[in-house]
C-alpha cells in the first residue's frame, strides 16, 4: 500500500538542497499554535497525573461528555444528548478511521471532499477503497465546495471543512442548510470537520449542528460534526476531540472504536474538561490572530479571509515563492499544490499566523519583500 508523501515531508525534500538565508529561521507552516497552553489545563493534568495506573475506558469519562456537551450548548446554542457524542482522541484519528467505518459495506464507496484538503482525508479513503470525488475550491467559486448532480446520487460520504483549511473561507448557514438537505435527499453521511469554529475575526461561524436544527433536522440524521480543543485552547498535545451528530451512527461507531485502541489517558481527560470549560483561552487566541490579520492586510496589500489562522496568498508560482523565501528570508511557508491534487492549490501558499504579533510581523515583512519582487 502506497500513501501520498505528507505536505511536510515534500517541503522538506524541496529545501533539502538549499541553504537558507543566515537570519532567524521562522516556520509558518504548521498550523500548531505557538501559544503556551492555558494554565488551569496545565493544572488539572498534572494534579490528576497518578490516574495513569488506570486504562481509560473506551467511550470516556462522563465529565468529559458533560464539559463538550457544555461547550456545544454555549456556542451554538443546541442541547445534545449524551448518546449524540462520541470522545475522539483528537480529531485526526476520527477523520481517518471514520469514513473507514461508514463505507466498509459499500460494495463500490465513494467519497467526496475539498480540493485542496487535509491529507487525512485522502489517507482514509484509500484504506476504504472508495472512489473520490474532488470538489474544486478556486477563486471563481469563492472557495465553496459542491457536487453535481450525477455525483449527489452515487456519493456515500462527503466531507465539509468550514472553516476551511487551507483557503479561511467558511460557508454560510444558508449553505451548510442546503448540504443538510442534500445529505437527506440522496441519502449519504456528511462529516463536518469544524476544528478552526472558534478561530474567527468579527462574527462566528456556524456548525453544521446548527444547520441541521434550522432545517428541522433536530434527531441530526446522516449528519457528524467533528471539533477539537487543539485550536482553541492552544494545546493540539491534549488530543481531545469529539464527533456529534446522528445517534444511531454513533451507537455503532462507539462499538467499532472499543476495537481501535484510542482512548484518551484518563489525566488528559480532566485536562480536557478544563478545556471545554473555558471559553477566555480561545477569545484571548482570537485577539491574537485578529491583530495578525490586521498587520498581513496592512504588509502584503491582500485579501484574507476572516477565518481559522491562514493566510492563503497567491503568489503566481508557489514553489518558486516558497523557494526564494526559504533562501532569502529564512521564513518557510508551505507551497499551495503540496495540499491538492490536479493542480489544485497550485498558485497559493499557505501561510500559518500562528505566533505572536510581534513574530509575526517580523515573518510578513520578510514575506512581503519576496511578494513585492515575485509579483511585479
Amino acid at each position: 500500500m502506497e500513501f501520498e508523501k505528507y505536505p511536510f515531508e515534500k517541503l522538506r525534500e524541496l529545501f533539502a538542497p538549499l541553504s537558507p538565508a543566515p537570519l532567524a529561521p521562522i516556520a509558518l507552516t504548521i498550523g500548531e499554535p505557538q501559544f503556551a497552553t492555558p494554565k488551569p489545563i496545565c493544572d488539572a493534568l498534572t494534579a490528576n497525573v497518578a490516574k495513569l495506573n488506570k486504562y481509560p475506558n473506551s467511550s470516556g469519562e462522563a465529565a468529559l461528555k458533560d464539559a463538550v456537551c457544555g461547550y456545544v450548548a454555549r456556542r451554538y446554542h443546541i442541547t445534545l444528548a449524551p448518546s449524540s457524542v462520541v470522545l475522539t482522541f483528537g480529531t485526526r484519528e476520527a477523520l481517518f478511521n471514520l469514513p473507514q467505518f461508514l463505507l466498509f459495506d459499500k460494495p463500490n464507496p465513494t467519497i467526496a471532499f475539498p480540493n485542496p484538503f487535509y491529507q487525512i482525508y485522502e489517507g482514509a479513503a484509500k484504506m476504504s477503497r472508495a472512489r473520490v470525488v474532488h470538489m474544486p475550491l478556486v477563486a471563481e467559486n469563492g472557495f465553496a465546495p459542491s457536487l453535481s448532480p450525477a455525483s449527489l446520487e452515487s456519493v456515500d460520504v462527503v466531507i465539509l471543512n468550514s472553516p476551511n483549511n487551507p483557503t479561511g473561507a467558511a460557508m454560510s448557514l444558508d449553505s451548510l442548510c442546503e448540504w443538510v438537505r442534500l445529505a437527506l435527499a440522496h441519502d449519504f453521511v456528511i462529516i463536518s470537520d469544524e476544528c478552526y469554529g472558534d478561530i474567527y475575526e468579527k462574527q462566528p461561524p456556524a456548525s453544521i449542528l446548527e444547520a441541521c436544527v434550522a432545517v428541522g433536522n433536530t434527531s441530526f440524521k446522516n449528519i457528524l460534526a467533528l471539533n477539537s480543543a487543539s485550536k482553541r485552547s492552544s494545546a493540539p498535545g491534549l488530543r481531545s476531540g469529539y464527533v456529534a451528530g446522528d445517534s444511531a451512527i454513533l451507537e455503532r461507531y462507539m462499538r467499532y472504536r472499543t476495537y481501535v485502541g484510542c482512548a484518551v489517558p484518563l489525566p488528559l481527560q480532566d485536562a480536557a474538561v478544563a478545556a471545554w470549560n473555558d471559553d477566555s483561552a480561545a477569545k484571548d487566541a482570537r485577539a491574537i490572530y485578529r491583530a495578525n490579520f490586521a498587520l498581513a492586510r496592512e504588509i502584503l496589500g491582500a485579501t484574507i479571509a476572516p477565518y481559522t489562522f491562514y493566510v492563503w496568498l497567491f503568489v503566481g508560482d508557489d514553489v518558486a515563492f516558497a523557494r526564494e523565501l526559504y533562501q532569502t528570508q529564512n521564513v518557510s511557508v508551505l507551497p499551495g499544490r503540496f495540499l491538492g491534487r490536479e493542480g489544485a492549490g497550485a498558485g497559493f501558499v499557505r501561510i500559518a499566523l500562528v505566533y505572536d504579533t510581534p513574530t509575526c510581523k517580523e515573518a510578513l515583512t520578510r514575506i512581503a519583500k519576496v511578494y513585492e519582487k515575485m509579483s511585479t
